[in-house]
């Protein structure tokens, strides 16, 4: 290796500006090389920018530490005895996929170090080395190991919003969903998802799509109802340019953008006749012809559907063609409304809240029980899209960290109700020392029952209106905490 110099790559500018983008202490650095004066000089020079060194003077010795321990860039020379560089090569890229190689040669082996980049090494170093060719290229190859961390960071938070782990809820019928959902998102099978208006109809096609083999392609949204009945096609297959009046240029529809990928076609019972026989066909053959055009193109992609129309009626009527409809429908998927699934609403209003929290810079605010009682026996027409916009408009209006009956939406507030009064039996009602029965209300098939039955009831409805949070249950059912735990313990054993 050179004696130290001006630290200048190979494109003419300082390494010190690709430097100063990152901290070199953040990232590892493993030099193997069976002639220590030569890893040492690496070592020194990498050294004093700030990077954290390892050194292996032989081969094995390289092996041993790749098995043992984590790196981020590997520098490893490419001739050495009993365990060379190719294999020290081969071991990092499967010990350490997300590192990076770099290959050291002579000027006699460069042409197997090309052959090592063509396996996956990063780059190579020609004998000799000065300490700023050195950094220049260990730079880059912390360029790259930053951008596969991101890479990796972006589909991590991905996975969480519109993975399994993203959907929220609390009840079995949404459990049994996502037991079908793990089945149906490995395969190419086309999926059509019902239900009402605002029930999560495209979160559950991003669940899907980011579940499946064509997760790192691209997922294309297409809402049917949004589009003029007369660019409908235009909007799924493309057009040239002359096609018709507007069309300037030649654009690429949905189904060309989504190649390799997923598309969603959400409110496809909204679909003029005319385009649902060009779908059938494109279903069938796996090309489109755009608007204007004569020459098929070929596409590869899955077809998520979703409509909160019945379909089958529409068939009956003649709007909506059978063929398609069994195409589409090869795996069906319900989602049933807020109102029958009223276990997710205290859930699904703590993640809305946290969420809202975050977006409008807002201080710490919770429910107040009486709200929560509220929600929970609200029928929610708008289904979980209501829920959201009305738990965002209660964090933007709050101004005293408590959301309570005061900052309902007017939807909430029944025609004619003394909010005054109403919050008042809330506070004594959640204080324990309701005198006027407002609360819960103990159903009829409870009547005649013992009394730790209606006891059990009694927990098991306050934890739902708490959100699972024990001490609060306790509070309001003016039990001690120990108290309420040993029971819950009991519940379980029994």
């Amino acid at each position: 290796m050179q004696p130290e110099e001006s630290s200048v790559s190979a494109s003419g500018t300082s390494d010190t500006s690709a430097s100063s983008e990152f901290d070199p202490k953040l990232f590892s650095v493993l030099i193997v090389d069976n002639d220590p004066a030569h890893a040492r000089a690496m070592t020194e020079s990498l050294e004093r920018t700030g990077y954290r060194c390892a050194v292996a003077t032989s081969g094995p010795e390289g092996k041993r530490m790749l098995e043992q321990n984590t790196y981020d860039i590997v520098i490893t020379d490419l001739v050495m005895n009993e365990f060379d560089g190719m294999q020290t090569l081969a071991l990092a890229r499967q010990l350490l996929p997300d590192s990076q190689v770099i290959m050291v040669t002579g000027h006699a082996t460069v042409t197997k170090a090309v052959e090592a980049m063509q396996l996956g090494a990063f780059n190579f170093l020609e004998k000799p080395i000065t300490p700023s060719r050195l950094r220049a290229i260990a730079a880059k190859a912390v360029e790259s190991v930053q951008l596969k961390q991101t890479n990796l960071e972006l589909r991590r938070r991905l996975d969480e919003r519109f993975g399994f782990e993203g959907i929220i809820y609390a009840g079995p019928q949404i459990q049994y969903l996502i037991d079908r959902l793990k089945r149906i998102a490995p395969t190419d099978a086309t999926v059509l998802i019902t239900g009402e208006s605002g029930t999560g109809k495209e979160l559950i096609a991003r669940a899907i799509h980011q579940n499946s083999p064509r997760k790192n392609k691209r997922l294309v949204a297409l809402n049917v109802r949004a589009v003029s009945e007369n660019l409908v096609e235009s909007e799924m297959f493309g057009h040239v340019r002359g096609a018709y009046t507007d069309a300037v240029t030649d654009r690429e529809g949905a189904f060309q953008y989504a190649d390799g990928g997923s598309l969603f076609l959400d409110e496809v019972g909204d679909m003029p006749m005319s385009t649902q026989i060009k779908l059938l066909r494109v279903l069938e053959e796996h090309q489109i012809t755009r608007v204007g055009d004569n020459k098929p193109i070929k596409v590869n992609v899955r077809l998520i559907s979703a409509t909160n129309r019945p379909l089958e009626n529409m068939i009956e009527e003649g709007h909506f063609r059978n063929d398609l409809y069994y195409r589409l429908k090869v795996v069906t998927v319900h989602l049933p409304p807020l109102r029958e699934r009223r276990d997710d609403i205290i859930p699904l209003m703590d993640h809305f809240r946290k969420t809202f929290i975050r977006r409008h810079n807002h201080g710490p605010c919770n429910f107040s029980p009486a709200v929560t009682r509220k929600f929970y026996a609200y029928d929610w027409p708008g289904n979980i899209r209501q829920l959201r916009n009305f738990v965002e408009t209660m964090v933007v209006l709050d101004t005293d960290g408590k959301l309570d009956l005061d900052d309902l939406p007017p939807e909430l507030i029944e025609p004619g109700a003394d909010l005054s009064n109403e919050i008042l039996a809330s506070t004594l009602h959640d204080s324990g020392h309701s005198e006027s029965g407002i609360g819960l209300q103990l159903p009829s098939e409870l009547v005649g029952k013992t009394m730790d039955a209606i006891e059990r009831w009694a927990i098991e409805e306050t934890l739902k209106i708490t959100a699972g949070n024990r001490e609060e249950a306790a509070k309001i059912l003016d039990i001690g905490a120990r108290t309420l735990y040993r029971k819950l313990d009991k519940y379980r054993q029994d």
